[in-house]
């Protein structure tokens, strides 16, 4: 198993819990050995009310946000002897069926499978303990 955290960040306004006034969040796309978390905290300037919630799930919206701020990561891998392990990785972890699995597979072998780098270092990850070479890059623009 691989040691590593890997983090990305945003920040943003929303409405303080406490009195209703807008404050800054910060909110972390992690990476924590195996497993994708998302952290948030904000302390309102206006009341002092502070939160922080670790461990959630990334809503889409905020993914969308996180996506825009930092750019895409792409999952890039060599070319494989066979696709069949890279397919049973790609549905263990995106959960997703024979029917839908051809199509991210043909964008991972194309270098187009893309979300946040926490994600795809994941899915390199996964792909390197199946024995295939693997990694999350950021395109250069």
């Amino acid at each position: 198993m691989e040691e590593s955290i890997l983090v990305e960040s945003i920040r943003y306004l929303a409405v303080c819990q406490g009195c209703g006034a807008e404050a800054e969040w910060c909110g972390v796309q992690a990476l924590v050995y195996e497993e994708l978390r998302w952290d948030v905290e904000t302390t309102c300037p206006t009341c002092g009310f502070a939160l922080a919630i670790c461990g959630g799930d990334l809503s889409e919206e905020l993914r969308g946000r996180l996506l825009s701020e930092n750019g895409r990561a792409r999952l890039q891998v060599a070319p494989p002897k066979t696709n069949a392990v890279i397919m049973r990785v790609l549905r263990a972890e995106l959960g997703i069926g024979l029917d839908s699995v051809r199509a991210v597979l043909d964008q991972v072998l194309t270098g187009q499978y893309s979300g946040t780098l926490p994600e795809m270092e994941l899915l390199a990850r996964k792909l390197r303990a199946s024995g295939i070479e693997a990694a999350a890059v950021r395109p250069v623009d």
